[in-house]
């Protein structure tokens, strides 16, 4: 295991001094060659880190792993969580802290070579992830070869190593030859595991739009394209002033939608608005908690889908979210063990869509009680909160516990999680829209009454049953 000689103090300490060195006192003069080498000088200090929080990763693992064994823990079982509290630590999502585990694990077992360029400065973390995950086929020995091949200078000559003069894109191309040379049958069998795992995937970007994206094998994918291209030429020939990409779009979503028009809504969504934005003159904008990443859109076209959605005569429904006097959504209470209907459609809208997990930016998949309902945990608003499947079974780790705390200035729901290294994460509901509101005051002596419609939940669906 790595034997630290600094601590956590020592790194901040070192760390403000590097800031502090770095900046100019007064008046001085920086020349632009000092400024290239201390970017140069930076960027190794970078890939130095990333090797050591790999190392440190490793280490974490080890030791939890072990001390599941001592506790009898089942093999499967073993080291669960671990992912999660290198997501926390790294401001990372656990997916992401996952793959930087197993990345830690192949730069300390297969990829040595590649482990010490990391340290030297030579690449960077991105790089060593695109050796880890091309040469991913290869057996241990062969890995090794190419690892050795790509990333050791020439101990003769000391030349450098072909990976310190290459683009990520020129690495990944070399490994993918050299696999292919290797081991024929392991890219045939890569090969069939891609197309095993086709999927469609969205996610948001930037001025309200998203990416539709298709992974598919590359013969359909070019067949789909290639339709999509032909018939969008003929319509352009035909007069169409829409763009040639604009045409193939439309008729992307046509095809799989069955619309007669991209712009018809023809399936259920659910649009959190506030009543002034929807309403009246309002600029706040809504939010799409059914889609990746909770994506927000400006009110002007919030209001025109409504309208859209009115004028198509698809069906629409508005269902009103009530707020306290703070702006926190009112508490729906169900005596329950399982969080389904109006309390389920609740937490969908308060928490967005998204994970509770800092920096976790994945879907909601499960409704989990902060206190456990085995502990007597109520099945209420207040109990329960959003989590990504990952983030759910991290959770059920021997050492984690949550709990809801209630000294947000905003009123808005908090759960606060402590690892099992005794690390303390604080996680916020998302803001809901803000209301136009109305308020009735009391006299002095007597509390003040507060009512407030802070946002309509919009339901737009092309029937009843949706």
């Amino acid at each position: 295991m790595t034997v630290l000689h600094l601590d956590a103090q020592d790194i901040g300490r070192f760390r403000d001094h590097v800031l502090a060195a770095a900046l100019p006192a007064g008046d001085e003069v920086v020349t632009d060659a000092a400024r290239v080498d201390l970017l140069a000088e930076l960027e190794a200090l970078k890939s130095a880190a990333c090797a050591l929080q790999a190392d440190l990763a490793v280490d974490l693992d080890a030791s939890v792993r072990s001390r599941d064994a001592r506790q009898g823990v089942r093999p499967e079982r073993r080291g669960r969580g671990v992912a999660a509290q290198i997501g926390l630590a790294r401001r990372e999502s656990p997916a992401r802290a996952a793959t930087l585990l197993g990345l830690a694990k192949d730069l300390a077992t297969d990829l040595t070579c590649t482990r010490q360029a990391l340290r030297d400065g030579r690449i960077n973390e991105y790089r060593a992830q695109t050796i880890a995950v091309e040469t991913g086929p290869l057996t241990r020995e062969d890995r090794a070869l190419v690892d050795d091949e790509l990333c050791a200078p020439d101990p003769e000559t000391g030349a450098p190593a072909p990976v310190d003069t290459m683009g990520t894109g020129q690495l990944a191309g070399a490994i993918r030859r050299r696999v292919q040379a290797l081991d024929p049958a392991a890219v045939a069998r890569r090969r069939s595991k891609a197309e095993a795992a086709r999927r469609v995937s969205i996610r948001p970007t930037e001025d309200t739009m998203v990416y539709l994206t298709g992974t598919l094998p590359v013969v359909a994918g070019v067949a789909a394209f290639a339709a999509l291209s032909k018939q969008a030429e003929a319509l352009v020939s035909q007069g169409d002033e829409r763009t040639k990409g604009q045409i193939m779009a439309d008729l992307m979503v046509e095809r799989l939608t069955g619309q007669k028009q991209a712009a018809d809504t023809g399936l259920t969504i659910d649009l959190v608005i506030s009543d002034e934005s929807l309403l009246g003159a309002g600029n706040e904008p809504a939010v799409l908690p059914d889609a990746p990443g909770a994506p927000t859109i400006p009110a002007q076209v919030a209001r025109e889908v409504v309208g859209h959605a009115l004028d198509a005569r698809t069906t629409t429904w508005i269902r009103s979210l009530y707020a306290d006097p703070t702006g926190r959504l009112v508490a729906m209470t169900r005596r329950q063990r399982f969080v389904t209907g109006a309390l389920a459609d609740f937490l969908k809208l308060r928490d967005q869509g998204l994970c509770r997990t800092p920096w976790c930016d994945a879907p909601v998949r499960h409704h989990d009680h902060v206190t456990p309902a085995a502990h007597e945990g109520a099945t209420s608003d207040e109990n329960t909160q959003g989590l990504c499947q990952a983030c759910n079974f991290a959770k059920q780790a021997d050492g984690w516990r949550h709990r809801t705390v209630h000294d947000d200035a905003e009123g808005r729901h908090t759960v606060e999680t402590i690892t099992p290294t005794g690390h303390r994460h604080r996680s916020r509901a998302p803001a809901p829209p803000t209301p136009a509101r109305a308020r009735t005051t009391a006299p002095t002596h007597h509390p003040v009454v507060e009512i407030h419609r802070p946002a309509f939940d919009l339901v737009l669906a092309d029937d009843f049953a949706a």
